[in-house]
């Protein structure tokens, strides 16, 4: 994710929680002056994403807060386990606690559900089944929340709307409702570098888009039943995305199919946010060592 969009999304997330006037609680209880530590602890098992912009929060607010990590983007934590220390001004540590907080929560969620369908894939032997995501993101976070899938072991599907072809049910209504219409126009039209695919609802649309020229076909939310006879009837002429209701606990008997891809959008828009707290240490705990549970 580009760092002008990162730097964009703490400045509007600060400004949403500190207004014009700033943190009014911390300010009429802590002096200007006053220097601090904290630590930020993992409550559960999980799997971290974001702390590069976790860090970034108190940054913006002073430049001289300095953080130690424990673990990296990507790491499993154990339950009760410390991931960072902090140091620095008490005002800037309090005030972007709730900010920073909200966005490593959020995006250490999204890590931790793809790293739980990746081993369920990966428990089956022998498939080539991959995880997508999907743009089924929250509005300014899809950079990072397409980071956190890759860091949960996922595999990113487009971006955005400018880095692939793919043509949707509305697409297709668009040009009069011929999948076979659809892509002559993105064939003539699209970049000619980019993989071109298509959505479709059943065998006969299959069918047509195969016929077409399709690269990629997505079988959006078909049973399994018809799943496997759209692998029959593909037969490998082209790569196939399955998408529409995915759950874990279908993910297994999806890896024996033989489909390429599956695409879940839950991933990013369902994903609870985890638990990891910011603890402020007070004097006497700053000179006594804490117990690190590894």
């Amino acid at each position: 994710m580009r760092d002008h969009f990162i730097e964009r999304l703490i400045d509007l997330a600060l400004d949403e929680d500190l207004g014009s006037a700033g943190d009014v609680t911390t300010e009429a209880l802590v002096p200007a002056a006053a220097h601090g530590k904290a630590e930020l602890w993992a409550k559960e098992e999980l799997v971290l994403s974001g702390l590069s912009v976790f860090a970034q929060v108190f940054k913006r607010l002073d430049p001289s807060v300095e953080l130690d990590f424990d673990l990296g983007d990507g790491d499993k934590t154990l339950k009760k386990q410390r991931v960072a220390k902090l140091e620095g001004p008490l005002r800037a540590l309090l005030a972007g606690e709730r900010t920073a907080l909200n966005l490593v929560q959020r995006l250490s969620g999204i890590a931790t559900m793809t790293s739980k369908a990746v081993g369920v894939i990966g428990s089956v032997r022998g498939t080539k089944l991959r995880i997508l995501d999907t743009r089924k993101t929250t509005p300014g976070l899809r950079g990072l929340s397409k980071a956190a899938v890759r860091h949960g072991g996922g595999t990113n599907h487009r971006i955005g709307l400018f880095d692939g072809v793919l043509i949707k049910d509305n697409h297709i209504a668009a040009v009069g409702g011929s999948v076979k219409e659809a892509l002559k126009r993105a064939k003539e039209n699209a970049p000619r570098l980019v993989k071109i695919e298509v959505e479709v609802t059943s065998l006969a649309q299959l069918e047509e888009a195969i016929e077409s020229g399709a690269d990629i076909v997505m079988l959006d939310n078909m049973t399994d039943a018809q799943i496997v006879e759209a692998v029959q009837v593909a037969d490998g002429r082209c790569e196939l995305e399955v998408s529409g209701g995915i759950t874990l606990e279908r993910l297994p008997a999806l890896a024996k199919f033989g489909v390429d891809y599956v695409s879940m959008g839950a991933l990013t828009h369902s994903a609870r946010a985890m638990d990891l707290s910011l603890e402020i240490m007070t004097p006497r705990e700053h000179s006594r060592p804490r117990l690190r549970v590894r």
